[in-house]
C-alpha cells in the first residue's frame, strides 16, 4: 500500500472510472495504473471497483468506505506541502476561484484588485460555471475556494460559510410602463413577457418558487446564465428582466430603468466554501475576509473544525449579514 496507488484511485475516481482519462491526466500509463488498483485489491483482500469485462463500471460499498480514508491521506499530504511551501514563500502561490458570471463581473473586480495590491505575487484564477460546474471544480480539487449563490444542496460537503444577503431588482426600458410605477405585486410583473437567470444559476430557483406562492405563472421568454446578456434583450424590446441587484451598473446601463424588487423575492445568500481539509494558506484567508469582511482568519478557522453545517449555524445569523 502506497501514496501512488492512492493517487491512482483519486484520479481514476476523477475521470469518472475512465482509466485512460486517468493515466493522460497523471501522464502514465493506462496498463500501469490497472496494474496497481489490482494489486491494491489483492493485498487488501477486497475489490474497490465492480468491473464490466475491462472496464470499471461503479465503485463498491467497501470501495466507498476506502476511498473516505484515501481523500483524507491525499489531503493530509496535500497539507504537509502546503505548510512547507508557507513556510518558504508565504505570499506566493496560485489562487483558484469557481464562480458565476454575476459575481465574476460584478462583485470580485474590487475584491481582486484590492487582494492583488496586497498579494502581487500571488496568481489568481477565476472559472466561471453554475452551481453544478462550481461543485465539482471544487470537489475535484481544480480550485481552491467556491462562490456560490444557488443550488446549495451541491454543496454539503463542503465547509461553506455565509457572506452577504442579496436582493433581485426588475429591469426594463426607458419608456416602459413600469419604469414609472411602483410595482406593488408578481401580478404586474406577472403580466409581461420575462427574462431571467437560466434554472440554477442566481436564485432562479427561488424565483420560480415565489411565482408559485402566488399562484402565478410567468411568461419567461428568454433565460440566460449572464445578466449582461439578459440586459441586452431587454434593451431590444424582448420583455423586462429580473436580476440581482448588484448587476445593474448605473453608470452603463443607462437607457435601462431598475426597479426595486426586495419585496417580492425572498433574499438570497452567498456563500464561500473550502474542501474539508483543504489547508488554507496565509493569502487564501486574506482573500476570503476581503470578500466577506466579517469572515476573518479566526471565524474561518472555528468554521472548518466544525464539520457539519447544523453545528456551524451558531456562527452566522442572516439577519445581521450585510445586503448586496
Amino acid at each position: 500500500m502506497n501514496l501512488q496507488q492512492f493517487r491512482y484511485l483519486h484520479a481514476v475516481r476523477v475521470a469518472d472510472l475512465n482509466i485512460s482519462q486517468a493515466a493522460k491526466t497523471l501522464h502514465t500509463s493506462q496498463p500501469g495504473i490497472s496494474r496497481q488498483i489490482r494489486s491494491l485489491e489483492e493485498e487488501l483482500g477486497v475489490d474497490i471497483f465492480e468491473r464490466s469485462g475491462k472496464q470499471l463500471s461503479r465503485v463498491t460499498a467497501v470501495g466507498e468506505r476506502i476511498f473516505e480514508h484515501v481523500e483524507r491521506i491525499l489531503n493530509e499530504v496535500s497539507s504537509i506541502r502546503s505548510e512547507a511551501q508557507e513556510e518558504k514563500l508565504p505570499d506566493r502561490g496560485v489562487l483558484s476561484v469557481a464562480t458565476t458570471h454575476t459575481q465574476a463581473r460584478y462583485v470580485l473586480p474590487s475584491v481582486v484588485n484590492a487582494f492583488k495590491e496586497r498579494y502581487p505575487d500571488v496568481q489568481v484564477h477565476l472559472h466561471q460555471g453554475s452551481p453544478t460546474q462550481i461543485a465539482d471544480m471544487l470537489r475535484t480539487a481544480r480550485v481552491d475556494i467556491a462562490i456560490a449563490t444557488e443550488g446549495m444542496e451541491l454543496f454539503d460537503e463542503f465547509v461553506m460559510m455565509p457572506c452577504y444577503q442579496w436582493n433581485r431588482c426588475i429591469i426594463v426600458p426607458t419608456g416602459h410602463p413600469l419604469a414609472t410605477k411602483k410595482v406593488r405585486s408578481l401580478k404586474q410583473v406577472a403580466e409581461f413577457p420575462l427574462l431571467t437567470y437560466v434554472f440554477g444559476f442566481t436564485g432562479r430557483s427561488q424565483l420560480d418558487k415565489a411565482f408559485n406562492d402566488a399562484g402565478l405563472t410567468p411568461r419567461v421568454v428568454f433565460s440566460a446564465t449572464d445578466a449582461d446578456v439578459i440586459k441586452t434583450y431587454v434593451k431590444v424590446g424582448l420583455g423586462i428582466g429580473v436580476i440581482a441587484h448588484v448587476a445593474f451598473d448605473p453608470k452603463i446601463d443607462k437607457d435601462l430603468v431598475r426597479i426595486n424588487a426586495s419585496h417580492l423575492f425572498e433574499r438570497g445568500v452567498t456563500k464561500i466554501g473550502v474542501r474539508p481539509g483543504f489547508f488554507l494558506k496565509r493569502f487564501h484567508y486574506a482573500f476570503i475576509e476581503q470578500f466577506a469582511p466579517h469572515l476573518k482568519e479566526s471565524v474561518v478557522r472555528r468554521s472548518l473544525s466544525t464539520m457539519h453545517e447544523e453545528q456551524r449555524k451558531w456562527l452566522f445569523v442572516d439577519e445581521r449579514l450585510p445586503v448586496l
